[in-house]
Protein backbone atom coordinates (compact mmCIF):
# COMPACT_ATOMS: atom_id res chain seq x y z
CA UNK A 1 0.00 0.00 0.00
CA UNK A 2 2.69 2.30 0.32
CA UNK A 3 3.48 2.96 -3.23
CA UNK A 4 -0.47 4.40 -3.33
CA UNK A 5 -1.12 7.71 -3.71
CA UNK A 6 -4.66 9.91 -3.13
CA UNK A 7 -5.76 12.95 -5.47
CA UNK A 8 -7.61 15.40 -4.09
CA UNK A 9 -9.81 17.88 -5.95
CA UNK A 10 -10.12 21.26 -4.39
CA UNK A 11 -12.89 23.53 -6.06
CA UNK A 12 -12.66 26.84 -4.62
CA UNK A 13 -14.08 30.43 -5.57
CA UNK A 14 -11.30 32.19 -7.31
CA UNK A 15 -9.39 29.05 -8.95
CA UNK A 16 -9.90 24.91 -9.53
CA UNK A 17 -7.30 22.78 -8.03
CA UNK A 18 -6.66 19.27 -8.49
CA UNK A 19 -3.51 17.83 -5.56
CA UNK A 20 -1.45 14.28 -5.85
CA UNK A 21 -0.78 13.25 -2.32
CA UNK A 22 1.57 10.36 -1.34
CA UNK A 23 1.04 7.90 1.16
CA UNK A 24 2.90 10.17 3.94
CA UNK A 25 0.41 13.13 3.06
CA UNK A 26 3.15 14.99 1.21
CA UNK A 27 2.36 17.09 -1.49
CA UNK A 28 3.70 15.54 -4.91
CA UNK A 29 2.09 17.55 -8.03
CA UNK A 30 -0.57 20.21 -7.94
CA UNK A 31 -1.87 21.74 -10.98
CA UNK A 32 -3.97 24.67 -11.03
CA UNK A 33 -6.44 26.77 -12.91
CA UNK A 34 -8.00 30.45 -12.50
CA UNK A 35 -12.17 30.52 -12.51
CA UNK A 36 -13.69 33.08 -14.30
CA UNK A 37 -15.75 35.38 -12.25
CA UNK A 38 -19.17 37.03 -13.35
CA UNK A 39 -20.83 39.81 -12.10
CA UNK A 40 -23.86 40.35 -14.13
CA UNK A 41 -25.40 42.95 -11.68
CA UNK A 42 -24.03 44.79 -8.64
CA UNK A 43 -24.17 42.09 -5.69
CA UNK A 44 -24.29 39.22 -8.20
CA UNK A 45 -21.52 36.66 -8.28
CA UNK A 46 -21.89 33.85 -10.74
CA UNK A 47 -19.52 30.93 -12.38
CA UNK A 48 -19.53 29.06 -15.30
CA UNK A 49 -20.19 24.78 -14.09
CA UNK A 50 -19.26 23.95 -17.26
CA UNK A 51 -15.75 25.70 -16.69
CA UNK A 52 -15.63 24.25 -13.45
CA UNK A 53 -15.84 20.82 -14.70
CA UNK A 54 -13.41 21.31 -17.62
CA UNK A 55 -10.65 23.01 -15.79
CA UNK A 56 -10.92 20.23 -12.55
CA UNK A 57 -10.63 17.47 -15.44
CA UNK A 58 -8.08 19.52 -17.14
CA UNK A 59 -5.86 19.73 -13.92
CA UNK A 60 -6.88 16.05 -13.06
CA UNK A 61 -5.47 14.97 -16.24
CA UNK A 62 -2.02 17.08 -15.87
CA UNK A 63 -1.01 15.97 -12.59
CA UNK A 64 -1.15 12.74 -13.59
CA UNK A 65 0.79 13.50 -16.65
CA UNK A 66 3.09 15.46 -14.39
CA UNK A 67 3.92 12.49 -12.24
CA UNK A 68 5.65 8.94 -13.51
CA UNK A 69 3.08 6.82 -11.81
CA UNK A 70 0.01 4.82 -13.53
CA UNK A 71 -3.53 5.51 -12.89
CA UNK A 72 -3.89 1.68 -11.11
CA UNK A 73 -1.30 3.56 -8.35
CA UNK A 74 -3.74 6.18 -7.29
CA UNK A 75 -5.91 4.52 -4.46
CA UNK A 76 -8.84 7.21 -4.68
CA UNK A 77 -10.17 10.54 -5.19
CA UNK A 78 -11.63 13.36 -2.76
CA UNK A 79 -13.11 16.12 -3.42
CA UNK A 80 -13.52 19.86 -1.56
CA UNK A 81 -15.37 22.53 -2.65
CA UNK A 82 -16.98 25.96 -2.81
CA UNK A 83 -20.23 25.47 -0.86
CA UNK A 84 -23.44 26.70 -0.75
CA UNK A 85 -22.66 27.63 -4.55
CA UNK A 86 -25.94 26.59 -6.51
CA UNK A 87 -25.62 24.79 -9.83
CA UNK A 88 -29.14 23.33 -11.75
CA UNK A 89 -28.83 21.18 -14.47
CA UNK A 90 -31.21 19.00 -17.40
CA UNK A 91 -31.16 15.45 -16.10
CA UNK A 92 -31.83 14.37 -19.88
CA UNK A 93 -28.67 16.31 -21.89
CA UNK A 94 -26.47 17.23 -17.94
CA UNK A 95 -26.23 20.74 -19.08
CA UNK A 96 -27.03 23.24 -16.90
CA UNK A 97 -30.29 25.94 -17.12
CA UNK A 98 -28.26 28.74 -15.46
CA UNK A 99 -24.66 29.97 -14.41
CA UNK A 100 -23.67 28.79 -10.94
CA UNK A 101 -24.77 31.05 -8.12
CA UNK A 102 -21.78 31.95 -5.92
CA UNK A 103 -22.18 31.81 -2.09
CA UNK A 104 -21.08 35.41 -2.35
CA UNK A 105 -24.22 36.17 -4.20
CA UNK A 106 -26.46 38.01 -2.55
CA UNK A 107 -29.31 38.60 -5.03
CA UNK A 108 -32.18 36.93 -2.48
CA UNK A 109 -31.62 39.18 0.49
CA UNK A 110 -34.99 41.03 0.30
CA UNK A 111 -36.42 37.79 -0.22
CA UNK A 112 -34.56 36.53 2.94
CA UNK A 113 -35.97 39.48 4.39
CA UNK A 114 -39.68 38.13 3.29
CA UNK A 115 -39.30 34.71 4.72
CA UNK A 116 -38.07 36.52 8.04
CA UNK A 117 -41.46 38.56 8.16
CA UNK A 118 -43.02 35.66 7.36
CA UNK A 119 -41.82 33.82 11.19
CA UNK A 120 -39.59 30.99 9.56
CA UNK A 121 -36.21 32.32 11.14
CA UNK A 122 -36.90 29.89 14.43
CA UNK A 123 -37.52 26.80 12.55
CA UNK A 124 -34.44 27.37 10.40
CA UNK A 125 -32.36 27.63 13.28
CA UNK A 126 -33.68 24.93 15.08
CA UNK A 127 -33.46 22.30 12.82
CA UNK A 128 -30.37 23.45 10.04
CA UNK A 129 -27.99 25.17 12.92
CA UNK A 130 -28.25 28.33 9.99
CA UNK A 131 -29.83 31.66 9.41
CA UNK A 132 -31.76 32.79 6.96
CA UNK A 133 -29.68 34.42 4.37
CA UNK A 134 -28.86 34.86 0.80
CA UNK A 135 -25.49 33.41 1.51
CA UNK A 136 -27.00 29.62 1.69
CA UNK A 137 -28.44 27.49 -1.38
CA UNK A 138 -32.43 27.35 -0.31
CA UNK A 139 -33.01 31.17 -1.71
CA UNK A 140 -30.31 30.53 -4.71
CA UNK A 141 -32.20 27.19 -6.05
CA UNK A 142 -35.57 29.58 -5.13
CA UNK A 143 -34.59 32.02 -7.80
CA UNK A 144 -33.24 29.54 -10.37
CA UNK A 145 -36.94 27.69 -10.22
CA UNK A 146 -38.77 31.44 -10.24
CA UNK A 147 -36.44 33.54 -12.70
CA UNK A 148 -35.33 30.91 -15.65
CA UNK A 149 -38.30 30.15 -18.10
CA UNK A 150 -39.60 26.59 -18.18
CA UNK A 151 -37.39 25.79 -15.27
CA UNK A 152 -40.19 25.40 -12.37
CA UNK A 153 -42.17 23.63 -15.14
CA UNK A 154 -38.85 20.86 -15.70
CA UNK A 155 -38.41 20.76 -12.11
CA UNK A 156 -42.47 19.73 -11.07
CA UNK A 157 -41.85 16.95 -13.83
CA UNK A 158 -38.62 15.57 -12.36
CA UNK A 159 -36.11 16.50 -15.16
CA UNK A 160 -34.08 19.24 -12.90
CA UNK A 161 -31.29 18.36 -10.35
CA UNK A 162 -29.45 20.45 -8.29
CA UNK A 163 -26.65 19.87 -6.31
CA UNK A 164 -23.73 21.71 -4.75
CA UNK A 165 -20.35 22.05 -6.09
CA UNK A 166 -18.97 18.65 -5.10
CA UNK A 167 -22.66 16.72 -6.45
CA UNK A 168 -22.10 18.45 -10.25
CA UNK A 169 -18.43 17.43 -9.87
CA UNK A 170 -19.41 13.37 -8.95
CA UNK A 171 -22.41 14.22 -11.94
CA UNK A 172 -20.28 14.86 -14.67
CA UNK A 173 -17.23 12.51 -13.64
CA UNK A 174 -19.07 9.33 -13.32
CA UNK A 175 -21.08 10.66 -16.55
CA UNK A 176 -24.41 10.46 -14.74
CA UNK A 177 -24.16 8.01 -12.59
CA UNK A 178 -24.54 9.28 -9.35
CA UNK A 179 -26.12 12.02 -8.19
CA UNK A 180 -24.99 12.66 -4.55
CA UNK A 181 -23.45 14.58 -1.92
CA UNK A 182 -21.48 14.36 1.94
CA UNK A 183 -23.64 15.85 4.62
CA UNK A 184 -21.16 18.45 5.19
CA UNK A 185 -22.83 20.07 1.88
CA UNK A 186 -26.22 19.30 2.80
CA UNK A 187 -25.72 21.33 5.84
CA UNK A 188 -25.04 24.28 3.80
CA UNK A 189 -28.05 23.96 1.96
CA UNK A 190 -30.54 25.39 4.41
CA UNK A 191 -32.60 22.34 3.16
CA UNK A 192 -30.94 19.63 5.39
CA UNK A 193 -32.32 18.67 8.68
CA UNK A 194 -28.88 18.29 10.31
CA UNK A 195 -31.00 16.92 13.65
CA UNK A 196 -32.71 14.10 11.67
CA UNK A 197 -30.12 13.92 8.86
CA UNK A 198 -32.74 14.07 6.17
CA UNK A 199 -34.08 16.39 3.82
CA UNK A 200 -36.69 18.72 5.30
CA UNK A 201 -39.99 18.07 4.09
CA UNK A 202 -41.31 21.40 5.78
CA UNK A 203 -38.15 23.62 4.56
CA UNK A 204 -38.83 22.14 0.86
CA UNK A 205 -42.03 23.17 1.25
CA UNK A 206 -41.49 26.87 2.66
CA UNK A 207 -38.95 27.25 -0.52
CA UNK A 208 -40.59 25.56 -3.06
CA UNK A 209 -38.49 22.68 -3.93
CA UNK A 210 -39.27 19.76 -5.77
CA UNK A 211 -37.36 16.71 -3.28
CA UNK A 212 -36.98 14.99 -6.51
CA UNK A 213 -34.09 17.69 -7.41
CA UNK A 214 -31.75 16.86 -4.63
CA UNK A 215 -29.29 14.31 -4.36
CA UNK A 216 -28.62 11.52 -1.94
CA UNK A 217 -26.65 12.23 1.40
CA UNK A 218 -23.67 10.17 2.14
CA UNK A 219 -21.59 10.18 5.32
CA UNK A 220 -17.96 11.91 3.93
CA UNK A 221 -15.74 9.15 3.73
CA UNK A 222 -17.81 6.33 1.75
CA UNK A 223 -18.28 5.84 -2.11
CA UNK A 224 -19.48 8.33 -4.27
CA UNK A 225 -18.81 6.49 -7.08
CA UNK A 226 -15.67 5.78 -9.88
CA UNK A 227 -13.97 7.64 -12.14
CA UNK A 228 -13.14 6.41 -15.43
CA UNK A 229 -9.38 7.23 -17.02
CA UNK A 230 -7.75 5.39 -19.33
CA UNK A 231 -10.04 2.41 -18.91
CA UNK A 232 -8.72 2.19 -14.90
CA UNK A 233 -11.58 2.73 -12.49
CA UNK A 234 -10.82 5.28 -9.55
CA UNK A 235 -13.33 5.13 -6.82
CA UNK A 236 -14.41 8.78 -5.00
CA UNK A 237 -14.16 7.81 -1.32
CA UNK A 238 -14.31 11.44 0.31
CA UNK A 239 -16.22 14.11 0.16
CA UNK A 240 -16.63 17.34 1.85
CA UNK A 241 -17.21 20.92 1.52
CA UNK A 242 -14.45 23.67 1.90
CA UNK A 243 -14.44 24.44 5.57
CA UNK A 244 -15.00 21.43 7.10
CA UNK A 245 -12.77 19.53 4.89
CA UNK A 246 -9.87 21.77 6.54
CA UNK A 247 -10.63 21.38 9.86
CA UNK A 248 -10.17 17.39 9.34
CA UNK A 249 -7.23 18.17 7.64
CA UNK A 250 -6.34 20.18 10.97
CA UNK A 251 -6.75 16.84 13.13
CA UNK A 252 -10.14 18.40 14.34
CA UNK A 253 -12.04 15.13 14.61
CA UNK A 254 -12.66 15.69 18.50
CA UNK A 255 -14.32 18.69 20.52
CA UNK A 256 -12.82 21.91 21.64
CA UNK A 257 -10.43 21.73 18.39
CA UNK A 258 -10.54 25.08 15.97
CA UNK A 259 -9.43 26.19 12.83
CA UNK A 260 -9.40 29.66 10.68
CA UNK A 261 -8.96 29.52 7.10
CA UNK A 262 -8.39 32.57 5.34
CA UNK A 263 -8.98 32.43 1.82
CA UNK A 264 -11.42 34.71 -0.12
CA UNK A 265 -13.53 34.66 2.76
CA UNK A 266 -12.42 33.74 6.51
CA UNK A 267 -13.74 30.99 8.13
CA UNK A 268 -13.37 29.66 11.40
CA UNK A 269 -14.75 26.29 12.83
CA UNK A 270 -14.74 24.72 16.60
CA UNK A 271 -15.62 21.09 16.74
CA UNK A 272 -18.20 20.44 19.31
CA UNK A 273 -18.51 16.94 19.16
CA UNK A 274 -22.04 15.00 19.09
CA UNK A 275 -23.95 18.15 20.60
CA UNK A 276 -26.08 20.16 18.61
CA UNK A 277 -25.61 23.28 19.58
CA UNK A 278 -27.85 26.63 18.48
CA UNK A 279 -25.44 29.62 18.89
CA UNK A 280 -26.70 32.64 20.68
CA UNK A 281 -24.48 34.73 19.48
CA UNK A 282 -24.84 34.80 15.67
CA UNK A 283 -22.83 31.81 14.54
CA UNK A 284 -24.18 28.88 12.22
CA UNK A 285 -24.41 25.24 13.35
CA UNK A 286 -22.71 22.44 10.96
CA UNK A 287 -21.94 19.14 10.50
CA UNK A 288 -18.40 18.08 10.58
CA UNK A 289 -16.56 14.98 8.87
CA UNK A 290 -16.98 12.52 11.15
CA UNK A 291 -15.03 9.24 10.94
CA UNK A 292 -16.04 5.96 9.23
CA UNK A 293 -18.32 4.14 11.63
CA UNK A 294 -18.26 7.25 14.10
CA UNK A 295 -21.62 9.74 15.10
CA UNK A 296 -22.41 12.43 13.43
CA UNK A 297 -20.69 15.38 14.76
CA UNK A 298 -20.99 19.09 15.03
CA UNK A 299 -19.24 22.20 14.70
CA UNK A 300 -19.90 26.15 14.84
CA UNK A 301 -19.03 28.41 12.20
CA UNK A 302 -18.38 31.85 11.90
CA UNK A 303 -18.09 33.05 7.96
CA UNK A 304 -16.89 36.57 7.69
CA UNK A 305 -17.79 36.79 4.18
CA UNK A 306 -14.75 38.89 2.86
CA UNK A 307 -10.95 38.00 4.20
CA UNK A 308 -8.29 37.58 1.33
CA UNK A 309 -10.70 39.14 -1.08
CA UNK A 310 -9.85 42.50 0.40
CA UNK A 311 -6.42 42.14 -0.82
CA UNK A 312 -7.55 41.53 -4.01
CA UNK A 313 -9.59 44.72 -3.69
CA UNK A 314 -6.02 46.86 -2.38
CA UNK A 315 -4.77 44.86 -5.94
CA UNK A 316 -7.31 44.98 -8.37
CA UNK A 317 -9.42 47.77 -7.69
CA UNK A 318 -7.70 50.62 -5.87
CA UNK A 319 -3.87 49.11 -7.19
CA UNK A 320 -1.77 50.09 -4.59
CA UNK A 321 -0.15 46.49 -4.58
CA UNK A 322 0.81 44.56 -7.18
CA UNK A 323 0.62 40.98 -5.62
CA UNK A 324 -0.61 40.10 -1.88
CA UNK A 325 2.71 39.00 -1.02
CA UNK A 326 3.65 42.59 -0.78
CA UNK A 327 1.40 43.26 2.17
CA UNK A 328 3.43 41.88 4.58
CA UNK A 329 6.84 44.01 4.23
CA UNK A 330 4.66 47.38 3.92
CA UNK A 331 2.96 46.47 7.40
CA UNK A 332 6.19 45.82 9.05
CA UNK A 333 7.87 49.03 7.39
CA UNK A 334 5.62 51.12 8.95
CA UNK A 335 4.74 51.92 12.70
CA UNK A 336 1.79 51.07 14.40
CA UNK A 337 -1.26 52.33 13.24
CA UNK A 338 -3.43 55.07 15.67
CA UNK A 339 -7.15 54.56 15.02
CA UNK A 340 -7.26 53.81 11.34
CA UNK A 341 -9.48 50.71 10.38
CA UNK A 342 -10.63 49.48 7.32
CA UNK A 343 -14.38 47.50 7.77
CA UNK A 344 -14.37 45.16 4.45
CA UNK A 345 -18.14 44.65 4.43
CA UNK A 346 -18.27 44.56 0.53
CA UNK A 347 -21.09 41.75 0.72
CA UNK A 348 -22.58 42.74 4.16
CA UNK A 349 -21.37 41.54 7.19
CA UNK A 350 -21.24 37.89 8.53
CA UNK A 351 -21.02 36.84 11.96
CA UNK A 352 -21.59 37.60 14.44
CA UNK A 353 -23.61 40.71 13.17
CA UNK A 354 -25.36 39.41 9.68
CA UNK A 355 -25.67 42.50 8.30
CA UNK A 356 -26.39 41.88 4.64
CA UNK A 357 -27.12 46.03 3.81
CA UNK A 358 -23.93 46.80 5.72
CA UNK A 359 -20.95 48.41 3.07
CA UNK A 360 -17.58 48.73 3.03
CA UNK A 361 -15.83 51.61 5.28
CA UNK A 362 -13.01 53.01 6.35
CA UNK A 363 -12.55 55.27 9.60
CA UNK A 364 -10.04 57.84 11.08
CA UNK A 365 -8.64 59.08 7.99
CA UNK A 366 -6.38 62.22 8.57
CA UNK A 367 -4.14 64.48 6.19
CA UNK A 368 -1.20 61.85 7.25
CA UNK A 369 -2.81 58.49 5.99
CA UNK A 370 -1.50 57.00 3.14
CA UNK A 371 -1.67 54.46 1.12
CA UNK A 372 0.66 51.65 3.40
CA UNK A 373 -2.06 52.83 6.68
CA UNK A 374 -4.67 51.50 4.40
CA UNK A 375 -3.21 48.53 3.07
CA UNK A 376 -2.17 47.67 6.68
CA UNK A 377 -5.70 48.16 8.49
CA UNK A 378 -6.83 46.52 5.99
CA UNK A 379 -4.35 43.20 6.47
CA UNK A 380 -5.68 43.91 10.44
CA UNK A 381 -9.00 43.72 9.84
CA UNK A 382 -8.92 39.69 9.08
CA UNK A 383 -7.53 39.61 12.25
CA UNK A 384 -10.29 41.89 14.13
CA UNK A 385 -13.01 39.91 12.28
CA UNK A 386 -11.52 36.27 13.71
CA UNK A 387 -11.79 37.82 17.16
CA UNK A 388 -14.91 38.91 16.41
CA UNK A 389 -16.20 35.30 15.63
CA UNK A 390 -13.92 33.87 18.59
CA UNK A 391 -15.37 35.65 21.33
CA UNK A 392 -18.89 34.51 20.22
CA UNK A 393 -17.43 30.74 19.95
CA UNK A 394 -16.31 30.50 23.05
CA UNK A 395 -19.44 31.78 24.71
CA UNK A 396 -21.68 29.41 22.77
CA UNK A 397 -19.22 26.17 23.54
CA UNK A 398 -18.64 27.32 27.00
CA UNK A 399 -15.04 26.82 26.10
CA UNK A 400 -11.73 28.41 26.10
CA UNK A 401 -9.30 28.05 23.41
CA UNK A 402 -6.27 27.30 24.05
CA UNK A 403 -4.88 28.02 20.37
CA UNK A 404 -5.65 28.40 16.92
CA UNK A 405 -4.71 26.74 13.84
CA UNK A 406 -4.79 28.17 10.89
CA UNK A 407 -4.18 27.48 6.96
CA UNK A 408 -5.02 29.19 4.00
CA UNK A 409 -3.45 31.96 1.57
CA UNK A 410 -2.51 34.69 4.63
CA UNK A 411 -1.26 32.58 6.98
CA UNK A 412 1.58 32.77 5.06
CA UNK A 413 1.31 36.62 5.74
CA UNK A 414 4.05 36.91 9.16
CA UNK A 415 2.49 40.22 10.27
CA UNK A 416 -1.20 39.11 10.02
CA UNK A 417 -0.55 36.13 11.87
CA UNK A 418 1.59 37.96 14.53
CA UNK A 419 -0.83 40.50 14.57
CA UNK A 420 -3.36 38.06 15.15
CA UNK A 421 -2.03 36.23 17.91
CA UNK A 422 -1.80 39.44 19.75
CA UNK A 423 -5.32 39.83 18.98
CA UNK A 424 -6.32 36.44 20.32
CA UNK A 425 -4.05 36.48 23.24
CA UNK A 426 -3.61 32.60 22.06
CA UNK A 427 -0.85 30.89 20.61
CA UNK A 428 -1.54 30.32 16.43
CA UNK A 429 -0.10 27.49 14.53
CA UNK A 430 0.78 27.37 11.38
CA UNK A 431 1.12 23.55 10.22
CA UNK A 432 3.94 22.55 6.99
CA UNK A 433 1.49 21.71 4.90
CA UNK A 434 -1.16 25.05 4.56
CA UNK A 435 -3.10 23.35 1.81
CA UNK A 436 -5.19 21.70 4.74
CA UNK A 437 -8.28 21.78 2.69
CA UNK A 438 -7.38 19.07 0.24
CA UNK A 439 -5.21 17.52 2.84
CA UNK A 440 -8.43 16.77 4.54
CA UNK A 441 -9.89 15.60 1.49
CA UNK A 442 -7.53 13.25 0.78
CA UNK A 443 -7.40 11.76 4.07
CA UNK A 444 -11.26 11.08 3.83
CA UNK A 445 -10.86 9.35 0.85
CA UNK A 446 -7.54 7.64 2.17
CA UNK A 447 -9.29 6.67 5.10
CA UNK A 448 -11.96 4.71 3.16
CA UNK A 449 -9.37 3.19 0.96
CA UNK A 450 -6.82 1.96 4.02
CA UNK A 451 -4.10 3.99 2.62
CA UNK A 452 -3.97 5.53 6.64
CA UNK A 453 -6.16 4.69 9.88
CA UNK A 454 -7.52 7.20 12.59
CA UNK A 455 -4.10 7.32 14.73
CA UNK A 456 -2.31 8.58 11.61
CA UNK A 457 -4.94 12.27 11.43
CA UNK A 458 -2.84 13.17 14.32
CA UNK A 459 1.00 12.50 12.92
CA UNK A 460 0.63 13.55 9.59
CA UNK A 461 -0.14 17.25 10.20
CA UNK A 462 3.10 18.83 11.17
CA UNK A 463 3.54 22.62 12.83
CA UNK A 464 5.92 24.77 10.58
CA UNK A 465 5.84 27.95 12.97
CA UNK A 466 3.89 28.82 16.31
CA UNK A 467 3.48 32.59 16.87
CA UNK A 468 2.94 33.73 19.96
CA UNK A 469 1.52 36.85 21.53
CA UNK A 470 3.50 39.70 22.84
CA UNK A 471 1.22 42.81 23.10
CA UNK A 472 0.49 44.27 25.77
CA UNK A 473 -3.42 43.83 27.78
CA UNK A 474 -3.40 47.59 27.50
CA UNK A 475 -2.85 47.66 23.93
CA UNK A 476 -5.11 45.07 22.68
CA UNK A 477 -7.83 46.53 24.38
CA UNK A 478 -7.83 49.62 23.12
CA UNK A 479 -6.78 48.31 19.75
CA UNK A 480 -10.16 45.83 19.78
CA UNK A 481 -12.30 48.88 21.38
CA UNK A 482 -11.05 51.33 18.19
CA UNK A 483 -12.35 48.14 16.20
CA UNK A 484 -15.69 47.63 17.53
CA UNK A 485 -16.59 51.42 17.23
CA UNK A 486 -15.87 50.82 13.71
CA UNK A 487 -18.33 48.10 13.27
CA UNK A 488 -20.77 49.78 15.47
CA UNK A 489 -20.83 53.01 12.92
CA UNK A 490 -20.88 49.85 9.54
CA UNK A 491 -23.90 48.26 11.13
CA UNK A 492 -27.39 49.54 9.29
CA UNK A 493 -29.33 48.00 11.80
Amino acid sequence: MTTKYIIAFDQGTTSTRTILFDASGHIVATAQRELTQHYPQSGWVEHDAIEIYKHQKATFEEVLNKVNISEKDVASIGITNQRETTVVWDKETGIPIYNAIVWLDSRTKNYCKELKEEGHEAYVRANTGLMIDSYFSATKLNWILNNVEGAREKAEVGKLLFGTIDAWLIYKFTNGDKHVTDVTNASRTMLYNCKELKWDKKLLNIFNIPETMLPDVQISSSHFGNITYNNIEIPIYGVAGDQQAALFGQGGTAPGIAKNTYGTGCFMLLHTGKEFIVSKNGLLTTIACSLPNQEVQYALEGSIFVGGASIQWLRDQLQIISTAQETEDICNSIPPLKDVYVVPAFAGLGAPYWDADAKGAMYGLTLDTGKNEIIKATVEALAYQTKDVLKAMQEDGKMKLKKLQVDGGASNNSYLMQFQADMLNVPVDKPEIIEVTALGAALLAGLKAGIWNETDLQTLRKTEEIYMPTMTSEMRHLKYLGWKKAIKRTLTK
